[in-house]
């Protein structure tokens, strides 16, 4: 279900401008310099309403986080939430993910969050997954040499999917869930869609990738 256009959008995303990344393309030397300070980089692709990227950073303020949404809607309400927990180390950059295949190949970040993406379930649609290969070629040229992609999704054929290409790709895999809620993990944070697929009883399945190195 597409989401309304939220009132007073505009106004609202220009009262949250502190937190916004005007053009990326600006740090595409290193996505790192967009923060004062060497802490080390995580990047959450697609963001939606912020839960998570809020979360994460109040509980590690020593980690900076850039949160990569192209849904100016939810992001009104991810920034809000920012600005209102009050923490400093969260960026968001407006826009499509997939314009970093247009950056140098660079260890621009140590870790990459991909949480409840579209599944694009027709098997024509697969090279949008953003665990397909053509992706995973984009997210290995940003990543440190000890980097991981934290993978998360409600949907199963997904999650097999996903399984197999990072396989294929040569990353290696851990702490891999079937159903992450009902597991010994620890240290989960939810985010919106996660709170509610697990309202209804659905299994989360999660799994952590490391570049092959």
């Amino acid at each position: 279900m597409r989401m309304r256009r939220k009132k007073h959008r505009e106004e609202r995303l220009e009262a949250c401008s502190e937190f916004f990344i005007e053009n990326l393309s600006d740090y595409s030397e290193n996505l790192r310099n967009i923060f004062p300070n060497d802490n080390p980089l995580y990047i959450e692709v697609g963001c939606g309403k912020g839960g998570f990227t809020v979360e994460m950073a109040r509980r590690n303020p020593h980690i900076n986080f850039l949160a990569i949404e192209r849904n100016l809607d939810v992001l009104v309400i991810a920034s809000e939430k920012v600005k209102e927990a009050g923490v400093t180390n969260v960026r968001f950059a407006p826009g499509d993910a997939a314009k970093l295949a247009e950056f140098p190949e660079f260890p621009h970040c140590d870790r990459l969050y991909i949480n409840f993406c579209d599944p694009w379930k027709k098997s024509r649609h697969a090279k949008r997954r953003l665990t397909h290969e053509n992706f995973l070629k984009i997210w290995e040229r940003i990543l440190s040499d000890e980097g991981e992609i934290h993978f998360k999704t409600d949907n199963m054929k997904l999650f097999e999917f996903s399984l197999n290409s990072f396989c294929a790709y040569g990353m290696k895999l851990k702490n891999i869930s079937l159903d992450l809620h009902n597991s010994d993990f620890e240290g989960n944070v939810m985010t919106e869609y996660e709170k509610l697929f697990s309202e209804k009883g659905q299994p989360i399945y999660r799994l952590e990738a490391k570049k092959n190195r």
